[in-house]
């Protein structure tokens, strides 16, 4: 079968330097927020052009740590996508605050920013003071981050970029993690950039940010140890996983250029098929790091079934996201824009991501796409 994600091909070539990586983790025995930890921060400072990087245990814990960055406090409001990952949202009600959901744009799959102004006035007409914007960069690229950055700017909000799949995009020219105050990114292993457990990172160049993140990230320590400035949490990154995104950091830019040709194969591959399906469509001036290659199903297509037979192909498929996250049971309660999620509700129920990594070859692209169209053909 066709791997959905290959981290085994991508292991082998670095096995001998991971090793090698770890075995000075058990040497030197400082297992959690050891010399790699503070090492794998400044390599990521000069990687995002950033000036504050605090690593972390997860992805969700760093957004987390991005919100009392901010001060975000109980009964305030975030604008965020509906169509997302669970951990976008969940970190507002986890503080007392409150998400509100908007819609997302049909081609980018990102925040629909015409909706900006409606989501805002959703929210105000129920009473709820909107501190923020959370931008997601689904499946790899960034949202549209200057709209989004001049709205934010002009209703006197902040903008929080989650980016735990669109880690290694720019926008404009720029990395994410510098595209607004702050930034959160996962290290989960399928991630683009990702490690062998948990882990995460925030991304900041306001220094007021960063202290309260860093903080809050040992318990609310301050100065000196067993002195405490605030409520925190146990969010340190395990050293192992810091040295093994070291040697990960060292190949992640030739992975992206991968990433990208296997993608470009993908669509050639496709439009020369000439199948009734949308393909991904990238922003102006934007790269993607291509977390997911996700196509849109027209709605005659069965997708569970197109599913079904692509497995017994040995062709694996997923669905992000089949159920927005406004009809999920713990965020029902939460308002949604008036402007409507349409967009939300059609790509739920069409999108279908294929197997996407940097160690696709033709070969494997060609049998995938051909196989596809036998299934949809045969439908």
């Amino acid at each position: 079968m066709i791997p959905f994600v290959d981290l085994k091909a991508q292991q082998k070539l670095i096995r001998s330097k991971i090793d090698e990586r770890i075995k000075n983790v058990l040497d030197h025995g400082q297992y959690i927020l050891g010399p790699e930890v503070q090492e794998l921060e400044e390599k990521l400072k000069s990687f995002t052009n950033t000036k504050h990087v605090l690593c972390c245990s997860s992805g969700t814990d760093s957004l987390l740590l991005a919100l009392l960055g901010l001060n975000l406090n109980p009964g305030d409001g975030v604008i965020v996508p509906a169509f997302t990952f669970a951990s976008s949202a969940e970190v507002m009600p986890l503080l007392g605050a409150i998400p509100i959901f908007i819609d997302v744009d049909i081609d980018t799959f990102n925040l629909d920013i015409s909706k900006l102004d409606a989501t805002l006035e959703t929210a105000n007409n129920k009473g709820i003071n909107v501190k923020g914007i959370m931008s997601v960069g689904l499946f790899g690229q960034p949202a549209n981050m200057n709209p989004i950055n001049d709205f934010a700017k002009g209703h006197n909000l902040w903008v929080l970029d989650d980016a735990a799949q669109s880690f290694g995009s720019q926008y404009n020219d720029i990395h994410t993690g510098s595209l607004c105050e702050v930034t959160s990114t996962s290290f989960f292993p399928a991630k683009p950039l990702g490690c062998y457990g948990d882990g995460g990172a925030l991304f900041t160049d306001d220094e007021n940010i960063y202290e309260i993140a860093s903080s809050a990230h040992v318990h609310g320590m301050g100065r000196n140890k067993y002195e405490y400035e605030r409520i925190g949490m146990n969010a340190r990154m395990s050293t192992i996983q810091a040295a093994v995104l070291l040697e990960k950091l060292d190949i992640f830019p030739s992975e992206l250029k991968k990433r990208q040709l296997v993608a470009e194969s993908y669509s050639k591959n496709f439009k020369e098929l000439s199948l009734d399906i949308k393909l991904p469509v990238l922003g102006k001036n934007t790269t993607s790091s291509w977390a997911q290659y996700t196509i849109v199903l027209p709605e005659h297509i069965n997708r569970d079934r197109l599913q079904e037979k692509l497995k017994l192909r040995d062709i694996p498929t997923a669905v992000y996201y089949p159920i927005p996250l406004n009809f999920q049971k713990p965020y029902k309660k939460f308002p949604v824009s008036f402007a409507g999620l349409d967009n939300t509700y059609y790509l739920s129920k069409n999108v279908l991501s294929l197997p996407m990594h940097p160690y696709l070859s033709e070969n494997d692209i060609a049998f995938i796409t051909q196989n596809f169209y036998e299934c949809v053909i045969s439908d």
